[in-house]
């Protein structure tokens, strides 16, 4: 009989974030296939999760794949964890589920912590409708992207490195208006938890001046704004 994927989100940043069903889950499981196995090994301490643990990240997901799928199909129960957030997301995770999709194979991720959705909520902008980048591309077809997202009626989410961030923002004052409303929500769910919102040029200028530190959300308000709720129209 086929085992399952399990697709397993995990904290952000506090353990206390996951759930019981997650903590079981991880338990139950025959494998987990973990980004980093030293960063997941805090987890599962934490958790007393003594299920054995094997690497899964970009750089071998290609070639682990078909192997995998075999593991799955011979009974194997294998769950799936990133180092933080819901796997799949900005992380290793779709190559997996949809090889496991065509082989019929039953993917089950469980609800969990994913970082964009606390800071989208919580920076105050409209969170009815929004669009999810990720990562904007490093060099081809960054203005080009940038241009597009100018225009977008949603509210735009993106990651950034701390280290590129000041680059980022002033990039995002040149292409949507300085004016534009944003926020850059920073360590979500950790202790230095801080979300900053202001307009695109006074956030360039504030990172300009102050190194930001941590995992980093941006969040910009859309282009045209019909009214600030987070509540769909009627």
């Amino acid at each position: 009989m086929s085992g399952r994927l399990h697709i397993v989100p995990t904290p952000v940043g506090n353990l206390e974030d996951m759930t019981f069903r997650a903590i079981r889950t991880l338990k139950e499981a025959d494998l987990i296939l973990a980004e980093d196995t030293r960063t997941s090994a805090v987890l599962m301490r934490h958790y007393d999760i003594h299920t054995p643990m094997r690497s899964h990240h970009r750089n071998n997901e290609h070639r682990a794949v078909d192997g995998l799928v075999e593991e799955i199909l011979a009974g194997k129960d294998v769950a799936l964890v990133s180092d933080a957030g819901t796997p799949g997301i900005s992380d290793p995770g779709f190559m997996l589920a949809r090889a496991c999709r065509d082989a019929g194979i039953e993917v089950e991720c469980l609800p969990g912590p994913t970082a964009f959705v606390p800071a989208l909520v919580a920076s105050g902008l409209p969170c009815d409708r929004f669009t999810f980048e990720g990562f904007l591309p490093l060099k081809k077809g960054r203005a080009t992207r940038l241009a597009q997202l100018a225009a977008d009626q949603r509210t735009v989410i993106i990651y950034e490195s701390p280290l590129r961030l000041a680059r980022t923002l002033r990039q995002l004052a040149e292409a949507f208006g300085g004016e534009r409303q944003a926020a850059v929500c920073r360590e979500i769910s950790k202790l230095h938890e801080e979300i900053r919102r202001d307009t695109l040029s006074e956030l360039s200028s504030h990172y300009e001046a102050n190194q930001a530190k941590g995992e980093i959300v941006i969040i910009v308000a859309p282009a045209k704004q019909d009214k600030d709720s987070c509540r769909p129209d009627k």
